[in-house]
């Protein structure tokens, strides 16, 4: 059972322990007398002349009571595991039904070979002439009330009250009518041997002119039953969703297989037609045990899928042989002998025809599959795509119409995320009202979605299926992420030579606009100084201070470019000393602040200024905006990181309170250098900045 699955309603046990014990005997007790039932029959058939059986003209029992003994089982487990669902009582019901109906058969014709016929004749001849008719019931019954062994709500309740009805009119009729007036609706006489049997213990005197109108409405009606049956089954499978849609797909396996072994009685008359039923009967059983029990047993996708397409092929394949071979045995009929024709008959198919059945059966594969079957096939073509396709978005479309044309599915749309945060999304098809989504992992990553139409047959792909989407998608998506990544770095590359012209461009305007002219200024006055210092000392002296307050001005300036390039405390007193610094200088004398670093070692000159810088407008933020009383510095190299953490037990952020600038500037000095800042607000009060900066210049994770 897979994470998160509930145990379906249909599978749950039916109390404690105690309580089910009952129940589990009388299910393996049903089963039982099914299994005795069918071993009676067989042993009456064998001890039943071919003479007696030919004179009542009935065929062996045990081919009526076949479908009961294949039932059995797939009963007693069903009313043993799931015994609040009906429709383990009507599969086990249904068994003991069929052997008891070929139990009966078999005695009847073994009982009338005696004169007077044995006991329990009369009521074998009307077990199996009026009440095996209620035989019809089991399938509609399973049809209506499978997978929850209830009928459906809504209008489609109706119809399923409508079909029952419909379905046990001829049951019912049978089982008041005369008998000679039932026999006349068959169109059957009935054998001298049952001349001497009470035929009609439990008949109403209809009138002949009432009884056969009835009989010729019931037996239609029956047909309408099934098919309004057929109806509540599409109608359910068309709205059932999860589990129970993959319960009604077993259902609907089953209704195939049945059709196939059908379809194979009529191409081969001469194979007993009972055998072939008791076989659907048997394969509808397992059907029904396994979607109610064990619904993820078997891939039901994958079965029904193959089932529709080889079972199809092969009948198609059956027919068509038998259409080629009937075209050149008549043909070539008239030329040779019987045996000679035969002989060269079947050297043209072998020659001409076997190699053509071939092709087109794998072109139909393909038709159905795609090119599933062909993995190489897959990977080659979509290789193929990619080569021609440029840029992100083109490769995207290229991996939708790839996997669309491959696995035939009206629709497919891939969502890759990229490392900027943002989406790419490619689709190809029409896109439905409901889709389903399968994740894309890369490196063990999940890098994006594989979007895929919910509903549909060739929208459900089984495992195989989608380890393969997964192989392929997973090449193409570290493709396109790959073609992402290589448009952002020269996106960053382009940010970044326009970073540095723009600081060019600020330096140049500060030392043009405003150091220049302040050192130009002082020339002149140490110019005018020298040339008053003999005749005016006074004013010699005043204009060298005034050339003093400049140079120190000037100063300022310089130290202050300086600073902005990198804050000189880092080189004067290393990351630990600055960052001290710069709290006691930004923090009030209240806020007690405590600096933890470690050993940090040596770190890159980029790594540095982006942690001072950090912890700086993390501190100022404090000071600002926290009130706290006690904030905390740790500085920590964490493998191939240097992790920053700047706590206080302030005010914390409103968590409706837009980032403001230096929340985003933060993160995007840690991501400058492949790093990751957050900002979280503890339950137990207060702020946690918690920067991860890279020290190798690998990609922090």
């Amino acid at each position: 059972m897979t994470v998160g699955e509930q145990v379906p309603a249909t599978a749950a046990p039916a109390g404690p322990p105690r309580r089910r014990r009952p129940v589990r005997a009388l299910a393996w007790s049903g089963a039982a007398a099914t299994l005795l039932a069918v071993a009676a029959t067989a042993v009456l058939d064998v001890l039943t002349p071919d003479a007696a059986r030919a004179a009542a003209g009935a065929g062996p029992g045990w081919e009526i009571g076949l479908p009961g003994l294949l039932l059995a089982v797939p009963g007693a487990l069903l009313l043993s595991r799931a015994p609040r669902n009906a429709v383990s009582w009507v599969v086990a019901g249904t068994g003991l039904f069929w052997a008891l109906d070929g139990l009966a058969s078999s005695w009847l014709t073994y009982a009338v070979q005696d004169d007077p016929p044995l006991p329990a004749a009369s009521a074998a001849m009307w077990f199996v002439g009026r009440l095996g008719a209620a035989l019809l019931l089991g399938l509609p019954l399973l049809l209506l009330l499978y997978p929850d062994g209830r009928l459906p709500r809504g209008p489609w309740r109706a119809v399923s009250v409508g079909a029952l009805a419909a379905t046990a009119a001829l049951p019912v009729l049978l089982l008041v009518t005369p008998f000679t007036i039932a026999a006349e609706r068959g169109g059957t006489p009935t054998p001298e041997v049952y001349r001497g049997l009470d035929l009609d213990p439990a008949s109403l005197p209809l009138p002949r002119d009432v009884a056969l109108p009835l009989l010729e409405l019931a037996f239609p009606a029956t047909g309408l039953g099934l098919l309004l049956a057929l109806a509540v089954v599409v109608a359910r499978l068309r709205a059932a969703t999860g589990e129970d849609r993959r319960r009604m797909r077993w259902l609907l396996w089953a209704g195939v297989v049945d059709a196939l072994v059908l379809l194979g009685a009529l191409l081969f008359p001469q194979a007993t037609l009972g055998l072939d039923l008791s076989l659907a009967v048997g394969l509808t059983g397992l059907a029904v045990t396994l979607g109610i029990l064990r619904p993820r047993a078997v891939d039901i996708d994958r079965l029904l899928g193959g089932t529709l397409v080889y079972g199809g092929l092969a009948a198609g394949v059956v027919v068509v042989d038998l259409a080629v071979l009937a075209a050149a045995g008549t043909l070539l009929d008239g030329r040779f002998d019987e045996r000679n024709a035969v002989v060269v008959t079947l050297l043209v198919v072998a020659a001409v025809y076997v190699p053509l059945r071939a092709a087109l059966w794998r072109l139909v594969r393909r038709w159905v599959f795609g090119e599933r079957e062909d993995p190489y096939r897959v990977v080659a073509g979509l290789a193929e795509r990619l080569e021609r396709s440029d840029g992100a978005e083109e490769q995207l479309l290229a991996v939708a119409a790839g996997i669309a044309e491959a696995f035939r599915v009206p629709w497919v749309g891939v969502e890759v995320d990229s490392a900027d945060g943002g989406r790419l999304v490619a689709g190809h098809g029409r896109r439905p009202a409901a889709v389903q989504s399968l994740p894309i992992a890369y490196r063990g990553e999940e890098v994006g979605r594989l979007l895929l139409p919910r509903d549909g047959v060739r929208a459900h792909l089984v495992t195989r299926d989608e380890r393969l989407l997964a192989d392929v998608v997973r090449q193409a998506a570290a493709a396109a992420r790959a073609s992402s990544l290589a448009a952002q770095l020269q996106a960053g590359r382009e940010q970044l030579v326009a970073a540095r012209e723009e600081e060019r461009r600020r330096l140049r305007r500060d030392l043009h606009d405003g150091l220049g002219p302040s050192l130009g200024a002082v020339v002149l006055r140490i110019d005018t100084a020298r040339n008053l210092a003999a005749s005016r000392p006074g004013d010699a002296d005043r204009l060298l201070r005034q050339a003093r307050d400049d140079v120190a001005a000037a100063l300022a300036d310089v130290r202050r470019l300086v600073h902005d390039l990198r804050p000189p405390a880092l080189d004067d007193l290393g990351l630990a000393g600055a960052v001290r610094q710069q709290a006691q200088r930004l923090l009030p004398a209240e806020v007690a602040v405590t600096v933890d670093a470690g050993d940090l070692a040596e770190l890159p000159a980029a790594v540095e200024v982006a942690a001072y810088r950090i912890v700086s407008e993390a501190l100022a933020n404090v000071a600002r905006h926290a009130a706290a009383s006690r904030a905390a510095v740790r500085l920590a190299r964490v493998g191939g990181d240097l992790v920053v953490t700047v706590t206080d037990d302030g005010a914390g952020i409103a968590p409706d309170r837009a980032a403001g600038v230096g929340l985003v500037a933060l993160r995007e000095r840690a991501a400058e250098l492949g790093g990751t800042c957050t900002v979280d607000c503890p339950a137990g009060g207060g702020t946690e900045v918690r920067a991860v900066l890279p020290v190798d210049g690998r990609r922090s994770r």
